[in-house]
């Protein structure tokens, strides 16, 4: 079964074309699937991506597909990541499936996670996923940032 099988099946879901013609500065947000075969930069969120061979997205990606042949900088969270021979990745991916082909350029971490939920694929829970640190409660900047752990150990009889 090829990497491609997943996306496109008869789903039901509207599907997008971003031509090589065209570029995006912003966000593009989609509740089907997206070819994309452009430019954008921005975050993509969809159900499935498809990145053609001469695409170039500067963002992050949150879908369950996602399937790369061009140029991505910045993170993927997905179900399914494929990388296929012609791909370039910088970046970190979190994923339940991940298949990385020969040939594929790949830098950055990987990591695999739980199921995604309809709410984490939102700007607002991406954009959570990258706040500081909290201590104590409230939020400190990372300059000022304790980490500080106490534990109180109950003393031998």
């Amino acid at each position: 079964m090829s990497p491609d099988k997943f996306v496109g099946q008869s789903t039901g879901r509207q599907n997008s074309t971003i031509g090589e013609d065209l570029t995006i500065t912003g966000n593009v947000t989609s509740k089907g699937e997206i070819h994309l075969d452009g430019h954008v930069r921005g975050d993509v969120h969809c159900v499935a991506l498809v990145l053609g061979e001469n695409s170039n997205v500067e963002g992050n990606v949150v879908a369950e597909d996602v399937v790369i042949r061009g140029r991505l900088i910045g993170s993927v969270q997905a179900l399914r990541v494929t990388l296929q021979s012609e791909s370039h990745v910088e970046g970190d991916l979190t994923y339940q499936k991940l298949a990385i082909e020969q040939g594929a350029f790949f830098d950055g971490k990987s990591r695999p996670s739980g199921p995604l939920s309809a709410s984490q694929t939102t700007a607002e829970d991406l954009a959570a996923t990258k706040s500081e640190p909290v201590v104590d409660g409230s939020k400190k900047p990372k300059e000022t940032q304790e980490a500080a752990f106490v534990r109180s150990i109950p003393e031998a009889d």
